[in-house]
């Protein structure tokens, strides 16, 4: 499956020259890592988000969001946004930055 390319750049847009954060590409996707711990992602039109297994619960509510699930097995602190949720830059970039504050949190890999 490809990836939103046009969304994949909106998120470097908002990540800048961050030295910190690379980019790796995935099965089918793209992911954005903040020293090495996945922060945010790009799988096919939707924005993968790393907000840890605290967090889950509140992102959960939020509207266009769902539980992150590629394998049959949903992984914790991992949330799905749809897209279409996307459209405003503001919203994307809330998202960005809780991804990158939890992958912040974590020691470097």
């Amino acid at each position: 499956m490809a990836y939103d390319e046009g969304l994949a750049e909106r998120i470097r847009d908002r990540l800048g020259a961050d030295p910190d954060i690379t980019e790796k590409r995935t099965f089918g996707g793209l992911a954005f890592l903040h020293r090495g711990n996945m922060a945010v992602g790009v799988s096919g039109d939707d924005l993968m988000v790393r907000v840890g297994p605290d967090n889950a619960d509140a992102a959960l509510a939020r509207p266009g969001t769902r539980v992150f699930d590629m394998t049959g097995r949903p992984m914790r602190g991992w949330i799905l946004v749809d897209g279409t949720a996307l459209t405003e830059d503001d919203v994307l970039g809330r998202w960005i930055d809780e991804g990158r504050a939890f992958a912040a949190s974590l020691p470097p890999k």
